[in-house]
């Protein structure tokens, strides 16, 4: 069905055949031969025209049955007549046989076949002797259609001795395989740069279509593609002009016994020329970045051939590159652009017919914003609260619209666009607004963050608040009272002082806030008003004034005094009321008023020693008239004599009647010596006064063991004797006597 399909395509109307059975076509006579009629698509249809030397005989039939010396063909409704077959009957004692049908290349086996047996055979062609056989038979291997007439001789024995047989020349019908190929191209007239299809066409005969041929193409001598194929089609992908010429091909069976070429083909490859040149430009539409790649392509609708493309930007003489390559298009990379390399592009195209120019293409290019840099502005050295704050942030590099974002610890304070520059932010300062302040810039190409920039924002201490501990408007002599000042607002370090009637009792810096404590040892005239102050450099705020009520002695401080006033009483009870006023006038003189001492909550280094003041108040004017006589006022001041282990505390009770201090003159309270009782105490030694305040109320409880009633010439002599029995005694007896004696007042010779 394909050959026969594949002929009508070709124009070749399929031809007919015959085949025999028995398939010689020479046999002896009265031999009886059956002829079958067949084409392409056999087995045959439709009505069978069978002919004898061109004469039609009456038979319709695919068979036929034939015994006549002749040459007989066929043919069927679809099919042109079949080659003619010549069939010899021959009366001959010795006759030579070939089968039908025989086509180029195939083997052939002849037979010499006789009447009567014979002894031996030979086989000639073109009467030379090719071969001897005692048998009948002959193998011609792969017979050609030219090749010449064959017969044979036989010898056999009869009455007379041996009698050779000859035969009747015999020319072998040897049939085309197939036949020589067409080489067709499509197109027929190709366009350069285009796919080209070769086409070697033959077909093979229905007897022989088992047989397996291959193909050969060929440009002039040189043989394309891979050589040899079993298909009967090329395909070139692209054809150029330089490809035109003469071309050609072959096929032959696998076994390459038969072989057979084409006619030559002239083949023309048509050059189109370049036209519709065009740029394009990725990124598309010439939007940059600086620092991106720019791809550059320029590209031809038509045109074949080897094309030249070269790209140029306007405003430049030379171009900026070019590529010659057999395409309709070609690119062209400019790596890392920058801001001088914006500007109109465009590209040309030749291929030996002139170069055609694109259109320009216009190439912007957007730059991103540089990091930017953040600056604090305020209208003085120190940033208080109150300040009006200027933040100022600038990008150097960036295409506009520039977006800036302020921020503080990371919260957003505002923005603001700007085309170009910096912009700025203002705000009042408050407390909170110390931090880390920062801010980013953004064109849309990227946000970039500047450095942190610290701001400390100095807050004024706010008014102090002053309390007790323990708290109440009243205390006792020899309480240890805790004075506290904190100020809830403001930046440390803050210097905190106390204050006793706006006399500086201390101060005390606090590092990092939360307010001081002073701690006070009571004594009667600590009675009124105290404050306290708090200064962090930028103004000192009072805190209001809080008034305490200092009374007589707790009950510890009564059992330790008592001891010694009991002592002094019995010693002077005659001279109470002299004694007592002279003992409190000479007590004023000596020691400068009664001590005020306080220890501070903080460590040494953060205490500042406060000022030693006076239990009068400055402003007030000095008592020249005693004290009240009824009320009853323990005095008492401690002696320390540096390296002795006692400290000597003088006491003095001082009481009297009404009537003895109306009549007694001033001058005779000058003129009295007073009757002075000092009491022994156990001294602490320097490196426990860290825990003196600590321990202040044990020590009270311990008072009355550590308290021993001394007579006030006794505590000089004693004193002077221990500085004398240490080897530097010598050097520190002075100090001793002016320590001790010259607080006494009296006069002890030079120890």
């Amino acid at each position: 069905m394909f050959l026969w399909l594949l002929l009508l395509i070709l124009g070749v109307t399929p031809k007919a055949f015959l085949l025999l059975n028995p398939p010689w076509s020479t046999n002896f006579k009265n031999d009886r031969v059956t002829l079958t009629c067949r084409d392409s698509l056999s087995p045959a249809q439709g009505d069978i025209s069978w002919y004898h030397d061109d004469h039609l005989l009456d038979n319709k039939s695919e068979e036929i049955q034939i015994h006549k010396t002749g040459y007989y063909k066929c043919k069927t409704r679809r099919s042109s007549p079949s080659d003619p077959v010549h069939m010899d009957f021959l009366s001959d004692r010795l006759i030579i046989q070939a089968p039908h049908p025989v086509f180029e290349g195939d083997d052939v086996v002849l037979r010499c076949q006789g009447k009567e047996a014979t002894i031996e055979t030979v086989l000639y062609k073109n009467k030379k002797e090719i071969r001897k056989s005692y048998i009948s038979n002959f193998t011609l291997n792969s017979v050609s259609r030219d090749n010449g007439k064959y017969h044979c001789t036989a010898s056999r024995k009869n009455l007379w001795g041996i009698k050779r047989d000859i035969s009747k020349p015999l020319t072998i019908q040897v049939q085309e395989l197939f036949p020589p190929p067409v080489l067709t191209a499509r197109p027929s007239q190709p366009i350069e740069g285009r796919p080209v299809t070769l086409k070697c066409e033959t077909w093979l005969p229905p007897q022989r279509s088992y047989i397996q041929l291959q193909f050969c193409f060929f440009r002039e001598e040189q043989a394309l593609g891979s050589g040899w194929s079993s298909s009967p089609e090329l395909n070139l992908p692209t054809m150029w002009s330089e490809d035109s010429g003469s071309y050609w091909c072959q096929a032959e069976t696998v076994t390459h016994h038969v072989r057979k070429r084409s006619l030559r083909s002239q083949i023309h490859v048509q050059r189109v020329p370049v036209s519709d040149v065009n740029l394009e430009i990725r990124p598309p539409e010439g939007q940059l970045i600086e620092g991106e790649n720019l791809l550059l392509i320029c590209s031809v609708a038509k045109g074949t051939g080897t094309v030249t493309f070269s790209w140029h930007r306007e405003g430049t003489v030379r171009s900026l590159g070019t590529k010659t390559q057999r395409s309709l298009s070609a690119e062209l990379q400019i790596l890392t652009v920058k801001e001088h390399d914006a500007g109109r592009y465009y590209c040309a195209a030749d291929n030996i017919h002139g170069p055609i120019l694109s259109k320009l293409i216009k190439v912007t290019l957007r730059i991103p914003v540089s990091r930017p840099v953040l600056t604090l502005r305020a209208p003085g050295a120190q940033i208080v609260v109150g300040d009006v704050m200027e933040l100022h942030c600038e990008a150097w590099r960036g295409s506009p619209l520039i977006l800036y974002q302020f921020y503080h610890d990371g919260v957003s304070l505002g923005s603001s666009s700007v085309p170009s520059g910096r912009a700025f932010f203002k705000f009042s300062l408050t407390a909170e607004h110390s931090g880390n302040y920062s801010c980013e810039a953004d064109n849309g190409l990227g946000v970039q963050i500047s450095d942190r920039v610290t701001l400390s924002v100095t807050v004024p201490v706010s008014h102090p608040v002053f309390t007790f501990h323990p708290a109440g408007a009243q205390a006792m002599v020899g309480d240890v009272l805790e004075l506290r000042c904190e100020a809830q607002r403001g930046s440390p370090p803050i210097l905190y002082s106390f204050y006793h009637k706006n006399v500086t009792l201390g101060s005390i810096s606090d590092p990092f806030g939360g307010g001081a404590s002073f701690n006070l040892t009571l004594m009667a005239e600590h009675s009124g008003n105290f404050s306290c102050g708090a200064d962090n450099g930028l103004g000192v705020q009072r805190s209001e004034m809080v008034t305490l009520s200092v009374t007589g002695p707790s009950s510890n401080k009564i059992t330790l005094i008592t001891k010694g006033v009991t002592a002094g009483l019995l010693s002077i009870l005659g001279l109470a009321a002299t004694a007592a006023l002279v003992c409190y006038f000479r007590t004023q003189r000596n020691s400068g008023g009664l001590s005020t001492t306080g220890t501070p909550s903080y460590s040494p280094k953060e205490f500042k020693e406060p000022s030693r003041t006076s239990h009068t108040d400055p402003q007030e004017p000095t008592y020249s008239e005693p004290p009240d006589p009824m009320e009853q006022q323990p005095v008492y001041s401690n002696v320390d004599l540096g390296e002795s282990n006692l400290v000597y505390s003088q006491i003095c009770s001082i009481q009297d009647t009404k009537e003895n201090s109306a009549n007694s003159p001033k001058k005779h309270w000058e003129d009295k010596e007073p009757v002075v009782i000092y009491s022994e105490l156990k001294k602490a030694h320097l490196d426990d006064s860290a825990g003196l305040v600590i321990n202040q109320d044990r020590d009270l409880e311990d008072a009355a063991e550590n308290y021993e009633n001394v007579p006030e010439e006794r505590l000089c002599e004693d004193t002077a004797r221990q500085i004398s029995a240490k080897p530097e005694g010598g050097r520190k007896r002075g100090l001793a006597r002016n320590q001790l004696c010259q607080h006494l007042d009296l006069g002890l010779l030079e120890l």
